[in-house]
């Protein structure tokens, strides 16, 4: 039987690589649907290559662009957000991997836990932003939700056939990004080009700057809380420069059993979608005879103050996550065009959540989480405006 797969978000690193993984696992996987915002072109080149039944441009402005490139194409080009939602709500699929990056992810991930399917997730703020909605949602449902991030994989892995009496805590590892030695006065002069050499992973710009930033492993410790129903005190970040160890638990007794592999996103994500069997893969391997070291250090939260504040955000709880979030996600653009430095953004996303503690909704639904984001947005682009 064919596992009809939609991609939203094709045209991005997760997207593109998970084409390749669909590829590589031959005629049992058919990719139904695929979406992209603004990369007209190379949605348009996906189309031609895959033939896939649907397919959606979220920004309506390039649409007739798209729609152009590819005609005598006999799929449905879809437009604008509604259009997400059919794709992703439409029976005929199977599994839906949201690999959207940011806020516009959450609403289309909800709605196909809403619709009962198997979601692969990448966008990590969905859970982040609204996991109070997502994962009551998922219990109704009776859908599936597999991690796709390498640490929250991990983590699902060790945790297969465990107790949950005999878990003690998780350790998400981190490989600290390229300014783990600088000092602050150095990481004060840091530019959006530097920022963007990561020293192991292939990513998009926005979560190579938070893993510079370290914010991506606080999203992801929020986002652990949801996957595993673990109290923040119980999740624990290490610092492991060779990304060799995607992740670890510790067991009530003091034995630790950790997930390994090479730095290669295809694996997460190869698993995800054929979970729970597991297939040869044409990727890449481990080769422990050339392993030279494993180093696991404790995080700098003084010179890495994202780390804190998503623990911070986390605990609050409520509207706060989302606030961060979004926060975050604006400062970092800003970052990356020029007009705010590395170490504002920390910066800024604490001001907006010290603005927005007293207006913390502690029980919110998706439309409140979505209004606090768009606040979020608005004020801390008025804080980069005045500079």
């Amino acid at each position: 039987m064919t596992t009809n797969v939609a991609i939203i978000g094709a045209t991005g690193s997760i997207g593109r690589q998970t084409i390749e993984v669909v590829e590589a696992l031959g005629p049992d996987y058919r990719i139904y649907g695929l979406s992209a915002h603004r990369q007209s072109g190379l949605l348009a080149e996906q189309i031609k290559r895959w033939r896939p039944a649907k397919a959606v441009v979220t920004d309506p402005a390039h649409y007739q662009q798209v729609a152009a490139a590819v005609s005598g194409w006999e799929g449905e080009l879809l437009a604008g957000p509604e259009g997400l939602l059919a794709l992703v709500t439409d029976p005929q699929v199977d599994l839906v991997v949201s690999a959207l990056v940011g806020a516009a992810g959450i609403q289309p991930t909800l709605a196909a836990v809403k619709a009962g399917k198997r979601v692969a997730l990448a966008n990590k703020e969905s859970l982040v932003a609204a996991g109070a909605v997502i994962i009551p949602a998922l219990a109704a449902s009776g859908a599936t939700l597999l991690p796709v991030d390498s640490e929250h994989s991990a983590i699902f892995q060790c945790l297969q056939g465990q107790a949950p009496e005999n878990l003690q805590r998780i350790h998400l590892t981190a490989s600290g990004g390229p300014f783990r030695q600088l000092s602050l006065p150095e990481m004060e002069r840091i530019t959006p080009e530097a920022a963007l050499q990561h020293p192991t992973w292939q990513m998009g710009g926005k979560i190579t700057i938070d893993s510079a930033t370290m914010m991506n492993k606080g999203l992801e410790v929020i986002e652990a809380h949801w996957l595993f129903g673990l109290d923040y005190e119980r999740i624990r970040v290490v610092i492991h420069p060779q990304s060799i160890v995607h992740s670890l638990i510790e067991m009530v007794d003091g034995s630790f059993l950790a997930q390994l592999g090479p730095a290669d996103m295809r694996l997460p994500i190869q698993l995800a979608l054929t979970y729970p069997k597991r297939q040869p893969q044409p990727f890449s391997r481990l080769d422990l005879y050339h392993l030279a070291k494993l180093e696991f250090y404790p995080p700098d939260f003084k010179r890495f103050p994202c780390l804190e504040l998503a623990y911070e955000a986390g605990k609050t709880g409520g509207t706060m996550p989302a606030v961060m979030n979004a926060a975050n996600e604006e400062a970092v653009y800003s970052f990356l065009e020029g007009r705010t430095g590395f170490l504002k953004i920390p910066r800024l996303i604490a001001e907006v959540m010290n603005k927005h503690i007293q207006m913390v909704c502690r029980q919110p639904d998706v439309e409140t989480i979505l209004e606090a984001d768009r606040w979020a947005r608005y004020f801390t682009r008025e804080l980069i405006e005045r500079g």
